[in-house]
């Protein structure tokens, strides 16, 4: 009967010697991720404040459909009113001027609908529906102001005819995809707001009425059609 022998193995004349190497390194990273996790964790914080501070800030109205531009579509006796959300209103502050399509003109769901002019600059935002439109909000074109004011009710800014109502309405957001978007939307403004947050306050708490600005005065155009101009 032959017995088992031991043998002896030179670890450091086999692999052996990269394990140790590996377990060296893993052993020596630990520190710098304790280092770096601070950072991350307080950053992870910081958006998180910011988002959870945000949803008091912005009006969604149940019953009525939103567009992920920032404009929002209602029923209203066999037509779509049209208009642009708080978030959208908050984001940009007082147009200097509104210009929209005219009556007997088609807009397309995803389309330019209409523009804003804000400060020099023009700002564009997307139709949530398509069809033809068969009214205008003159007193908006008078007086911008309104769709700050009231921005789902005496600030809306178009009656369309439908093409296809059913259809242009499943591709919008109610309900549950509504309150999926809103988050998603407040996480990314939560990023872009980082440390800035109080630049948007007012004393009360409330946010500055075109707050892109006060986050970037001179570039404030592009953080607006990042929001307003979804990428598709």
């Amino acid at each position: 009967m032959e017995l088992f022998q031991y043998q002896w193995v030179d670890i450091f004349a086999t692999k052996g010697i990269e394990y140790i190497l590996v377990i060296l390194f893993l052993i020596s990273i630990v520190p710098v991720w304790r280092l770096v996790r601070g950072p991350v964790r307080a950053g992870m914080r910081l958006v998180g404040r910011a988002a959870s501070v945000l949803w008091g800030w912005f009006n969604f109205p149940q019953g009525i459909y939103y567009h992920q531009g920032h404009s929002w579509a209602l029923p209203e006796d066999g037509l779509l009113k049209v208009g642009v959300d708080d978030f959208a209103q908050k984001l940009v502050g007082r147009p200097d001027a509104v210009e929209l399509p005219t009556v007997g003109s088609k807009v397309k769901q995803g389309d330019i609908g209409w523009r804003m002019v804000i400060g020099g600059k023009t700002i564009e935002m997307l139709s949530p529906v398509s069809g033809e439109v068969v009214a205008i909000n003159r007193k908006v074109l008078e007086n911008p102001t309104l769709l700050n004011m009231d921005p789902y009710g005496e600030g809306w800014l178009l009656k369309v005819k439908p093409e296809n109502a059913r259809v242009d309405l499943r591709n919008l957001l109610k309900g549950e995809t509504l309150k999926g978007w809103i988050e998603t939307t407040l996480e990314r403004l939560g990023r872009r707001l980082g440390g800035e947050l109080g630049l948007v306050y007012q004393d009360g708490g409330a946010p500055i009425s075109g707050f892109a600005r006060a986050l970037s005065p001179d570039n404030w155009d592009d953080i607006a059609r990042e929001f307003l101009i979804p990428e598709t």
